[in-house]
């Protein structure tokens, strides 16, 4: 047992101390699971719900859509905002 800790073999909890995150699963995209969906830089109300409240685009990681998608909502979002229907940025308090 004394020599095992001097190797520096590691302990029962692992490597990082039994402090590992394990990531769940995986959301699924919406507009791949339903095709009655589509990403239209005319609708506001649905794109609003990939902008944080600071005006950022959600990732990926946390809104569950695919890459592909995830473009489709960064395109749609941009032209939403460059004809004033979704704010650059949140002003005030």
């Amino acid at each position: 047992m004394a020599k095992e800790k001097e190797r520096g073999d590691k302990d029962a909890e692992g490597a990082d101390g039994g402090k590992r995150k394990t990531m769940g699963r995986r959301k699924p995209c919406k507009f791949c699971a339903d095709d009655k969906i589509r990403i239209d830089y005319k609708d506001a109300s649905l794109l609003k719900y990939f902008i944080t409240d600071r005006g950022k685009l959600v990732p990926r990681r946390l809104s569950g859509n695919c890459a592909k998608h995830q473009r489709e909502i960064a395109v749609a979002v941009n032209r939403a905002r460059m004809i004033a229907l979704m704010p650059f940025a949140v002003t005030g308090n």
